[in-house]
């Protein structure tokens, strides 16, 4: 059943204003998967955070206008699935590529972080992206690092002075 004027507006109402939220977006073709497999993907995009939609590519380009995913509307050819994370950069091209080994029908077209689109042979450098957890704890481990060195080496002064003057005092009664 086709989608009435109203209902195309909000559909692209609806994309638009996700998009502008996001930071990455992933276009994949579908065609091959059955409606049982597009569940399982979409199921696992709402695990992961991810907005998943279908939509006709002519109503998809106006809603991408505008925001930094219109440089994927070229890309916009056969049936397509767009999925756009707020959060994290790798997400959709992890998802993609995950679901990806497991059903071969789904091919992703294009990739885009914050305005920069990528072809589809960037998607395991892309999915390999560290999460932001993942990033924030890396940083906070590098961080960390060298102050903990300065401690221990702050913590060294007294022991070597201890040992120092231990060291003397043997030193003195084997002269007395």
């Amino acid at each position: 059943m086709p989608l009435r004027i109203e209902q195309k507006k909000a559909v692209v109402e609806e994309l638009h204003s996700i998009a502008s939220s996001s930071v990455s977006a992933a276009i994949a073709e579908y065609r091959g998967l059955n409606v049982a497999e597009i569940t399982e993907l979409r199921t696992k995009a709402r695990e992961s955070g991810v907005y998943l939609k279908v939509v006709k590519n002519s109503l998809s380009k106006k809603a991408l206008a505008d925001t930094n995913f219109e440089c994927l509307t070229q890309t916009l050819q056969g049936p397509i699935i767009i999925a756009l994370s707020a959060d994290d950069l790798a997400s959709p091209a992890r998802l993609f590529k995950d679901f990806g080994k497991d059903y071969e029908h789904l091919k992703t077209v294009s990739l885009a972080i914050d305005g920069d689109a990528f072809p589809s042979s960037e998607l395991d450098r892309i999915a390999r992206l560290p999460t932001r957890d993942e990033a924030y704890s890396t940083i906070a481990g590098l961080m960390k690092a060298p102050i903990e060195k300065a401690l221990r080496t702050l913590n060294e002064i007294p022991i070597k002075l201890a040992r120092l003057i231990l060291a003397v005092k043997e030193n003195q009664e084997e002269v007395s």
